[in-house]
């Protein structure tokens, strides 16, 4: 019988985008499970939306991404890894943030594994150093060098994001799949990935967008005063607010 589960990844506070790809998902009958990738919050200022859609699903597994650990290391008063004005972005997401989401968002794990027919799958916001750290963003990924950072892993397939492309690389040694950021897009698009493993092993990934009304999300960075909003709404969303001004 052939296993369906749903990778998503990167929803950086954004809960319409979040919102019409779990609605898209839930239309597949096939996929038995959703697994997040990390950065549920951070970017965008939704983060009690995202929070609550997320926490109230018992058919999503999740991983820590950066951005989540520096908000839970803000507010436990821990010094985060972001300096600057992005220090200051994650110090106004971590002021509004419920607290009766830190249970749930302590509790994500960095790592995941699970077996689909007898596939072995990691899961993992994005690559990490021997120290357990976030490795920096490699730019220029390939094969070769993926198979080189994992090569004591015995994974048949790794999930990864934190890079906001599309990574679908197949060695000789396993995949690489990232299917990029479901929250941050140069379009009204949010996209995930669905991966199926048939009972022999075979292995199909689609790749998914799906439309959703941005106008709301992109104007309330002004409204809700995100502190560097021009920033991001020129780096992650390539000025779509624009149109709507």
């Amino acid at each position: 019988m052939n296993e369906k589960i749903a990778i998503i990844t990167d929803i950086h506070g954004n809960y319409s985008a979040l919102k019409a790809v779990l609605d898209d998902i839930e239309g597949d009958q096939e996929i038995e499970h959703t697994y997040c990738l990390g950065d549920l919050v951070g970017i965008g200022y939704e983060t009690n939306e995202v929070l609550q859609l997320l926490s109230s699903r018992a058919d999503i597994s999740f991983v820590m991404g950066n951005h989540d650990e520096a908000i839970l290391d803000i507010i436990a008063g821990r010094e985060p890894y972001s300096r600057g004005s992005e220090k200051i972005h994650h110090q106004w997401i971590a002021s509004h943030l419920d607290r009766k989401f830190l249970p749930f968002l302590k509790e994500i794990p960095v790592t995941l594994e699970s077996i689909y027919n007898s596939k072995k799958l990691y899961f993992v916001h994005y690559h990490l150093s021997e120290q357990n750290d976030f490795s920096p963003l490699d730019k220029e990924p390939s094969d070769k060098k993926l198979d080189e950072h994992y090569r004591t892993s015995a994974a048949d397939i790794v999930c990864f994001g934190h890079h906001h492309v599309i990574h679908h690389f197949k060695s000789k040694e396993r995949l690489y799949l990232n299917p990029s950021s479901l929250g941050c897009n140069y379009k009204p698009l949010a996209p995930y990935a669905v991966v199926m493993i048939g009972e022999q092993g075979d292995i199909s990934v689609s790749f998914k967008e799906v439309a959703y009304d941005n106008k709301e999300f992109l104007l309330g960075f002004k409204s809700q005063n995100v502190p560097d909003a021009d920033y991001i709404l020129k780096i992650f969303y390539g000025d779509q607010h624009l149109k709507y001004m």
